[in-house]
């Protein structure tokens, strides 16, 4: 009851939109976030399809007590078109994951993904200086853990995902940046060790592992992005083995964490 102690006509409003939308765990997280810094504001899961997201964008922009979004799967590179500014690691990313109003009603967005898992991996132990990395999954969350990395010090990048083009485009543009440090990878931690799951493979029963697991040795750090089911089979199996390990938690409650600076940083929420 605590999050609705404040509900209002007065009430401002922020989306987290996906497909699917279920799984999400920000509305509650961030809703009480902004209640104990005193704003009253609420956080609700809305989904939306690809097909539906321009439209529904554009119409929800128009509600004046509507402050920004939050945005999952996978929308984080669609969403980019629809900011009139953007940070640095966003507009190299090309995709954001948290949206805020301008002061001329426009969007402002940001890409914290990839700083939210450096922050979880080093709370669960992971120094990722140095390490020898392992990225499994290319999209909007895998592009910005890559970048994260990278700028953390790790020493060599491999990158791996099923969708080749994506995959692909996301080394070219890291190479601009970090040279020969990046390269293809596949399925296979052998030799890395530091090996980051991306992907939602894992969130459903039966799914398949992303890496293979049998490959996993005791030197090898393992951290997942996926929060739906707490502990993914690629973790138990990881732990298993004996590796460090960081679950999608640890990386969502960093992200929270700076969705919720960005979000009280500038606009109609920032005071």
């Amino acid at each position: 009851m605590d999050n609705y102690a404040k509900l209002s006509g007065a009430t401002r409003v922020i989306a987290i939109i996906g497909d699917p939308i279920a799984q999400v765990k920000s509305p509650a997280g961030v809703t009480q976030a902004l209640l104990k810094h005193d704003r009253n504001a609420l956080v609700i899961p809305i989904h939306v399809t690809p097909a539906d997201l321009d439209s529904f964008v554009r119409g929800v922009s128009l509600a004046k007590n509507f402050d920004g979004f939050i945005v999952t799967v996978p929308h984080k590179f669609a969403a980019l078109k629809h900011c009139a500014s953007v940070t640095e690691q966003a507009r190299f990313l090309g995709a954001v994951n948290v949206l805020r109003r301008n002061a001329d009603g426009t969007w402002h967005g940001d890409m914290v993904d990839g700083t939210a898992f450096v922050s979880g991996i080093r709370s669960a132990g992971c120094k990722p200086e140095g390490q020898r990395a392992l990225l499994v999954g290319a999209g909007g969350a895998g592009s910005a853990i890559a970048l994260a990395l990278l700028e953390a010090g790790v020493s060599e990048l491999a990158v791996h995902d099923e969708d080749v083009v994506r995959r692909d485009s996301l080394i070219e543009r890291l190479r601009t940046r970090f040279g020969a440090r990046v390269h293809f990878g596949s399925s296979d931690p052998t030799g890395f060790t530091l090996v980051a799951n991306a992907t939602p493979v894992g969130m459903r029963e039966g799914d398949p592992y992303p890496v293979q697991v049998d490959k996993f040795t005791s030197d090898m750090f393992v951290g997942d992005v996926i929060t739906a089911p707490a502990v993914t089979p690629m973790i138990v199996a990881a732990r298993r083995a004996g590796c460090g390990t960081q679950i999608g938690g640890g990386m969502f409650l960093a992200d929270q964490e700076l969705m919720l600076a960005f979000l009280l940083e500038d606009g109609p929420l920032a005071s």
